[in-house]
């Protein structure tokens, strides 16, 4: 899937053959938020994904409410107490939080993948 990225946000790039233009939606965003856009053209696309991104942080700060993002940073992840506990000890050893830990570890995974 082709993607863009702006103030945060994450974009889909569909095309519809039968409606002959672009368009797509704003990614990983709450169930109850619905943020789409489209275009003639990858221009057009991306100054209406821009636009939608804008008009909905606007209307975000006329309401008084936090803007939510397609990625915050922020993860939650359940584990099992052991492992909690060792990931906790290996942190310790190493001198780090164990949220450190755990980006270091994942770092590694991701660099292996690639």
């Amino acid at each position: 899937m082709n993607i863009m990225h702006y103030k945060g946000y994450i974009g889909s790039i569909e095309v519809s053959e039968e409606d002959d233009c672009l368009f797509g939606k704003v990614l990983a965003l709450p169930h109850d938020t619905m943020i789409t856009y489209e275009g003639q053209t990858v221009s057009e696309l991306r100054d209406d994904f821009h636009g939608a991104v804008d008009d909905y942080i606007a209307f975000c700060e006329a309401e008084g409410i936090e803007p939510r993002k397609s990625y915050s940073g922020a993860l939650n992840v359940r584990l099992t107490p052991e492992v909690h506990s060792k990931i906790a000890m290996l942190a310790k050893r190493a001198g780090i939080s164990i949220n450190a830990f755990i980006r270091q570890a994942i770092d590694k995974q991701i660099a292996a993948m690639l």
